[in-house]
């Protein structure tokens, strides 16, 4: 079966192109297994992919870096505000659950497109400063990534047939998510300058515009050349029904566990983020301008342990396999979360800060990978049920580490933390010990 034909969508473990099953004497020799190209040449083919991606982080990124402006031109409070920012984590939950079966029943860059478009429009009312318009913002902003965000990801392990490449493609732009959540802030106070944050907005708008006709327009081609074909089989597969797709999603192996791990890793992750800084500031005594180093820290590792998990899941006689690789990064994400709640050195905690963004980026890159991988033609289903647990794991985070602060303090924080954490690794040893794919 060749590349102009195949492509992901056409087996449900998506193992053909690499397993030993593959058909043609060249799957059958490993040493003619292509090889999986290298991290600037993927970039040279997956560029639209991840600045689309690193575009649909903006606006919230707008949104909260000048929250103070924003509340005081549209009359509400900075609390008030402040909670609308959930509405975007509740559109996200319930459009990426509804809509995740459509994500395999259309083109990837069509979805891309319409997830961009509803990008557009939000940044467009986010401008009037209105606080009605704002709420639809926040909840615009929500459904746009909710839809945008699995179909990229989708997209880009769909432009290679070989598993290796097609996961480190998907991890590529997971890494450009967590560089942009890096430096998008001071790449839109920056402008704000000269344009202040309506400009900032307006701009996101123009550009999203931009990239959705791009998406739009390149959907509508037959072929495309770089791709391993599954844009030019779309509409020759046939798909599952709506529910089917749930069923049939819960059938693989390994993969329902696999979601929860992210869900319950997020919470964990998104929890400690939501106190790091009141830690900081009672334990160690940081301003808010010192601990911008330790957020920068964080974020840091968090980037290159996603970039350079992702790469060594992408070797094609890897040392190592994504499942036993995401349960090491749980135990040091774990053993590193509880150690910085309870040291008493700040030369310590750093350390374990960036430790506690490693550990989790390298899970976050196993979950994507083994995502690919073990899903195939599903794989934009279970990216977006990803997404739309790990929205859900944002909420349960901060709110039950809320919980175990008033309870019992940091150490409560820390327990509570650290109990999601043992639970999504003892669900990793679920996925560990679930069949894997064939030529897995």
């Amino acid at each position: 079966m060749s590349s102009e034909t195949k492509g992901p969508a056409a087996a449900t473990t998506g193992q053909e192109a690499s397993g030993p099953q593959a058909a043609g004497p060249e799957a059958a020799d490993p040493k003619a297994a292509p090889a999986v190209p290298g991290d600037l040449r993927m970039a040279r083919l997956l560029w639209p992919f991840m600045l689309a991606s690193a575009v649909g982080l903006v606006p919230f990124t707008i949104y909260s870096t000048f929250l103070v402006p924003i509340a005081d031109e549209s009359g509400g409070g900075v609390a008030a505000l402040g909670q609308l920012r959930g509405l975007g984590g509740l559109a996200a939950l319930a459009v990426g659950t509804a809509l995740a079966p459509l994500i395999d029943r259309v083109r990837r860059e069509w979805a891309a497109a319409g997830g961009l478009a509803v990008l557009a429009l939000s940044a467009a009312l986010g401008a009037g400063a209105d606080l009605l318009l704002l709420a639809a913002f926040c909840l615009l902003v929500g459904a746009g990534t909710a839809v945008l965000n699995p179909a990229l990801t989708a997209a880009a392990a769909d432009r290679f047939d070989n598993d290796a490449a097609a996961g480190r493609a998907a991890t590529l732009i997971t890494a450009t998510q967590s560089l942009t959540a890096l430096l998008a802030a001071p790449l839109v106070a920056l402008p704000a300058l000269l344009w202040g944050w309506r400009g900032d907005l307006w701009a996101v708008a123009a550009l999203c515009s931009v990239l959705a006709l791009y998406f739009l327009l390149r959907g509508r081609r037959k072929t495309d050349p770089d791709a391993g074909g599954g844009a030019e089989t779309t509409d020759k597969v046939e798909r599952p029904g709506y529910l089917e797709s749930f069923r049939l999603l819960g059938a693989l192996p390994g993969v329902v566990p696999l979601v929860l791990v992210a869900m319950l890793r997020t919470a964990a992750f998104m929890g400690y983020l939501a106190y790091l800084a009141a830690f900081y500031d009672e334990r160690f005594g940081l301003a808010p301008g010192p601990f911008a180093l330790v957020w920068t820290l964080s974020g840091t590792s968090f980037f290159l342990g996603n970039l350079f998990a992702g790469r060594l899941l992408s070797t094609e006689r890897a040392r190592v396999s994504g499942e036993r690789l995401m349960t090491v990064g749980l135990v040091v994400a774990l053993a590193a979360l509880v150690g910085v709640f309870f040291t008493r050195s700040l030369w310590l905690a750093l350390p374990l800060t960036a430790l506690v963004g490693v550990g989790h980026a390298t899970v976050a890159a196993c979950v994507t990978t083994l995502l690919v991988r073990r899903c195939g033609s599903l794989r934009g289903t279970a990216l977006s049920l990803n997404a739309a647990g790990m929205s859900f794991g944002v909420f349960v985070g901060a709110g039950l580490g809320g919980v175990g602060l008033a309870l019992g303090g940091f150490p409560g924080t820390a327990a509570v933390l650290g109990g999601l954490t043992l639970v999504a690794l003892v669900l990793a040893r679920v996925v560990a010990r679930s069949p894997a794919p064939p030529g897995d």
